[in-house]
């Protein structure tokens, strides 16, 4: 399977599909497909790639929006 984050970049904004109670977090690192997100209201968690397409947030709405 693909890196379903492999665009994201530190400074990236994003949401988690199956969690949106976290909010919008905001992406820190992408090594290796593990994304490292500190998360407004869940805190720092490590994503991994392979199993997980974060939702980017752009300009306060996601691209489901």
């Amino acid at each position: 399977m693909d890196d379903l984050n492999a665009i994201l970049t530190p400074g990236m904004l994003v949401q988690h599909p199956d969690c949106p109670e976290w909010g919008t977090g905001q992406v820190q690192s992408n090594i290796g497909g593990k994304v490292t997100v500190n998360f407004r209201d869940e805190g720092k968690i490590v994503i991994d790639g392979f199993r997980v397409g974060l939702i980017p947030v752009f300009d306060g709405k996601t691209s489901l929006s």
